[in-house]
């Protein structure tokens, strides 16, 4: 078992411009252990959530109601959901279509994330579908969930970079965004997949979004670590407004079906540039630091927040 020392905290220096408080949504339960070789028993996964959740993670994607055969790490999110849904803390759950819906609906979720590649490559490899088809059924999952009174996400990958494609145009990220808030998705987060955004790229997309009447609230920013640029890339998300943001404690994950694409950007690394910054996530940093040593030796692999190496010993 790892063992730590006392925690320590980053120094503050407030910045001009910056939000005072931001959202985390916790994603390693689900986008975290997705990618991961290692099987985690549905009783660990369930310890992992309520750990995240007494460390104070506001929102905990909790499970994908996915074909098990295709993300067979996630073939247990109802019995996972069950045990976690009345936790204190928003608890949603991916559903890629119809099927996944109900599913997610028998299991009691009333909070869901659907998700669209920008490009028809990641499209067709995440889920062996193409763009339309992939769009018809989020289309009609949406409004089911409406019809319901279940609250929507939309993400969008690819949105940065594609490993087949090459550079991705911010004028399809901007028809993707507007079309997912004409079927109702008014929430969207944009997911740098293989981790190749800079952060030019992220103000460059964040201003064609909001010229386009898409408001910058609604946004969140989903970034992977592949090139370190993971803390550049928020940075430049908050300078333009953007106050919603995606990682995993302790970095775990990546995308099983893309090339290349390593670990989401780290919550620990994220909530110490946060305080540094004097921005409330309102998650307690010794909480989240244990959290990650143990998810690590749950995994039996080294831990990839810089922040939880450098705290540990």
């Amino acid at each position: 078992m790892t063992t730590t020392r006392e925690l320590g905290l980053p120094a503050v220096a407030d910045q001009p411009g910056l939000a005072d408080a931001v959202e985390i949504w916790e994603v390693s339960p689900r986008d975290g252990l997705q990618a991961e070789p290692t099987l985690v028993a549905a009783t660990t996964k369930v310890e992992l959530i309520r750990r995240l959740a007494a460390a104070g993670a506001p929102v905990i994607e909790v499970g994908s109601f996915v074909r098990a055969d295709r993300v067979p790490q996630m073939a247990d999110s109802s019995e996972v959901f069950a045990q976690v849904k009345s936790l204190p803390a928003r608890t949603p759950v991916l559903v890629p279509n119809v099927r996944g819906y109900e599913l997610a609906r028998a299991a009691g979720a009333d909070d869901i994330a659907v998700f669209l590649s920008v490009t028809e490559s990641f499209s067709r490899e995440n889920l062996g579908a193409s763009r339309e088809r992939m769009e018809g059924a989020v289309v009609q999952v949406t409004e089911r969930a409406k019809a319901d009174g279940v609250r929507v996400r939309g993400y969008l990958s690819m949105v940065f970079g594609d490993p087949w494609e090459g550079e991705v145009a911010v004028g399809e990220v901007v028809r993707l965004a507007q079309a997912m808030r004409s079927w109702g998705i008014e929430d969207l987060s944009l997911g740098d997949t293989i981790g190749v955004a800079t952060p030019g790229q992220v103000r460059a997309s964040v201003r064609a979004l909001a010229a386009d009447g898409i408001p910058v609230a609604s946004l969140a920013l989903h970034m992977h670590d592949t090139y370190g640029m993971a803390l550049a890339n928020v940075y430049a998300g908050l300078e333009e407004g953007v106050r919603i943001f995606d990682a995993a404690a302790g970095g775990t994950g990546g995308c099983p079906f893309a090339r290349s694409a390593t670990g989401n950007l780290a919550t620990d690394d994220l909530v110490w540039m946060l305080t540094g910054l004097g921005i409330r996530t309102g998650i307690d940093p010794d909480a989240l630091h244990e959290t990650s040593l143990w998810l690590a030796d749950v995994l039996r692999k080294p831990i990839t927040s810089r922040v939880a190496k450098a705290l540990a010993y």
